[in-house]
């Protein structure tokens, strides 16, 4: 009851006439409002045209990179091992008389042919014998020529009837026993030449001479245990390194087709070549606690690169590839077993291409995948990726040299 009088109170209230005060103000109020209405629109509109414009985010730089050029070529195949400087020779020479050493005849280190003195050992007790032998040989012969000549005239004695057989025979056999003494004082005599010639020791080879290990004065025995001089060949020498099994069969098969393998022996660092040679022979069975095989190598050592038991590394020239194409190493990148490169495009953005690798030799990888020409990223490579926007760093001229 109380809402329905109400409304029918507010209903009940009288209208504003037009022309009335109250009207008047109405309608003011009502102009009022939509003036500030259609100033705060044209507020609004002229904000929004006369505003600045936001300038558009600049791309983003292009990131410096170096490249490198494919190119056609050549590279070697190499086989890399720890090797070990192996003299052909190596000679103990000691003396086969007794005697006291009286003459040294080279110095320490000194480079000796074959038939060169070395030493001497006192040869008087030996030339006594020598000349005992001799005389004991010239009586002996002595006793064979009288024998023959005794036998000689029983044999005509014996045609004419004038002595028996029996005595022709028993000359004969005195004859023969003198022939086999002369033959016995023969051999004596070639022995005492032959201590006598001991005495004088010689180079059996060629090659340089150790530290001396006897001085002279010092009684030497025959056949000792202690060297008078240590003979090493050093021109040529070898050197032996080990190949794994895996590289046997590619090894083998150059050797089988004729060819002369190449062999590089380089210092620790592998950073100097100390000679060149070439490959000799293989082991006749592989070592199967390591898996390898030994192989010895040549080096002509004209100017002794290489000292014998010297640690070496040895690099084994297995083959040539010829007209493959050839990058900087540096271009290989690896993503798990994807192997590929960037490629700088004619726009100026890299693109990546995988390729395959035919083999490596220092900064040089012979792949397929690119062509000749190709230009290949080389660093830089933290943010590229495909369409990155690059630019090419030029090379640095080497420094001048100062004197």
């Amino acid at each position: 009851m109380k809402d329905s009088e109400q409304t029918s109170l507010q209903n009940s209230k009288p209208r504003a006439e037009p022309g009335s005060r109250a009207h008047a103000r109405r309608r003011r109020s009502r102009n009022l409002l939509i003036g500030i209405g259609v100033c705060l629109l044209v507020a609004v509109a002229a904000w929004l045209l006369l505003r600045p414009k936001p300038k558009p985010a600049p791309p983003p730089p292009a990131i410096p990179v170096s490249a490198g050029v494919v190119t056609k070529g050549s590279i070697d195949i190499y086989l890399d091992a720890l090797g070990t400087v192996t003299p052909v020779y190596t000679v103990t020479v000691t003396s086969r008389v007794t005697g006291e050493l009286t003459e040294v005849d080279y110095q320490e280190g000194q480079m000796v042919k074959k038939g060169d003195l070395l030493a001497v050992i006192d040869p008087r007790p030996y030339q006594a014998a020598l000349l005992q032998a001799q005389g004991q040989l010239a009586r002996d012969e002595a006793l064979l020529k009288n024998a023959n000549l005794d036998l000689g005239r029983y044999q005509n004695a014996y045609l004419q009837h004038a002595v028996p057989e029996q005595e022709v025979a028993t000359q004969q056999a005195l004859v023969d026993q003198d022939a086999g003494v002369v033959k016995l004082d023969q051999g004596n005599l070639d022995a005492a030449q032959v201590n006598v010639d001991y005495t004088q020791i010689v180079s059996p080879i060629d090659g340089r001479v150790g530290l001396r290990d006897v001085d002279p004065g010092n009684i030497v025995s025959a056949n000792g245990t202690t060297g008078l001089a240590t003979l090493t060949q050093l021109q040529p020498i070898t050197v032996i390194f080990n190949l794994a099994e895996d590289d046997l069969g590619a090894v083998v098969k150059q050797i089988n087709a004729g060819k002369t393998l190449r062999v590089d022996a380089f210092d620790r660092s592998q950073e100097r070549s100390l000679a060149e040679g070439s490959l000799i022979t293989l082991d006749n069975q592989i070592n199967p606690a390591t898996g390898t095989v030994r192989a010895r190598a040549t080096f002509p050592n004209l100017h002794n690169e290489l000292f014998p038991n010297q640690f070496v590394n040895a690099r084994l020239r297995v083959r040539t590839l010829a007209n493959v194409n050839l990058a900087p190493s540096a271009a290989i990148q690896r993503n798990g077993d994807t192997v590929f490169v960037y490629v700088v495009q004619a726009n100026g953005t890299a693109q990546s291409r995988t390729v395959k690798i035919l083999a490596s030799e220092g900064e040089t990888t012979a792949l397929t995948g690119v062509n000749p020409g190709d230009k290949l990223v080389t660093d830089g490579f933290d943010k590229l990726q495909n369409g990155t926007k690059i630019v090419v760093r030029q090379p640095r001229a080497p420094a001048p040299k100062t004197e």
